[in-house]
């Protein structure tokens, strides 16, 4: 096994229901710090056997944990089939901002598939990590990570900037990144190496669409499908009403 891979202060269940199953749960409690093996009573020497100390067992139905475990949890492993899994959590969804991250993957380990909340929740880059560890492919299927290019709702997630935009607006110029559309990218403030491992890892220089400017006011707004701006400063008002539906807003900390 690999060194273990820190995730501070996330709760991570991991659910499984057979005995293969379990055994690679073992193998994800031992890989994951904050994870916690979730497994049938009937298997309770197979659960204790592959995450000694780190398991709990359950009786009565699977179903009837997931409330709970959607509850409480960050992120739910699920050794289960997908169409399974979908069923089980689809009473429970909320939103993106605050579904736990839930990833799929089958006894062989041979995929490792995000299937709720894959960037807030970070069910993507747990992908990643565990696909790492178990030599398993990771199933990406949302665009920006797919295509290695910027994701919206994460830009300068790891240093703690606050986004401010609608999620029309999010949607909107998410659109425009993904789809190659001319976005300008203004920074006035906060670290410059946000693109160094941004959201899931990007190996990739930074998408030709999108072009770098150091003050707002030097962006011809008509050339520009979106507008990412990372500023500590109130937007004018003459450009707040150009830019209207079509630009995201990061706030930095104060340096």
């Amino acid at each position: 096994m690999s060194k273990q891979i820190n995730t501070p202060n996330r709760k991570i269940a991991v659910v499984a229901i057979t005995r293969h199953g379990i055994a690679l749960g073992g193998r994800i409690v031992a890989a994951l710090s904050g994870a916690h093996l979730f497994a049938p009573a009937k298997f309770r020497a197979e659960a204790e056997a592959a995450a000694s100390g780190n398991c709990s067992c359950y009786t009565g139905k699977t179903g009837d944990q997931i409330p709970a475990l959607f509850a409480s949890s960050d992120a739910i492993i699920a050794i289960v089939s997908v169409g399974a899994v979908v069923r089980l959590i689809a009473p429970h969804l909320g939103s993106k901002e605050t579904d736990p991250a839930v990833l799929v993957i089958d006894e062989a380990a041979q995929f490792v598939i995000p299937l709720l909340s894959g960037h807030l929740g970070g069910a993507n880059a747990l992908a990643g990590q565990l696909s790492t560890v178990l030599g398993a492919t990771p199933v990406l299927t949302t665009a920006s990570d797919v295509r290695q290019t910027l994701a919206v709702d994460l830009l300068g997630r790891e240093f703690g900037w606050r986004i401010e935009a609608s999620h029309e607006n999010l949607v909107r110029v998410s659109a425009a990144v993904v789809n190659d559309e001319p976005v300008a990218l203004v920074q006035e403030t906060g670290s410059p190496d946000w693109w160094v491992n941004h959201a899931n890892g990007r190996q990739t220089p930074l998408p030709t669409n999108l072009i770098r400017f150091d003050r707002l006011e030097d962006v011809d707004a008509e050339r520009f499908a979106a507008v990412l701006w990372i500023s500590q400063r109130e937007m004018p008002a003459d450009l707040a009403a150009t830019l209207a539906g079509r630009c995201v807003t990061y706030r930095p900390e104060p340096e």
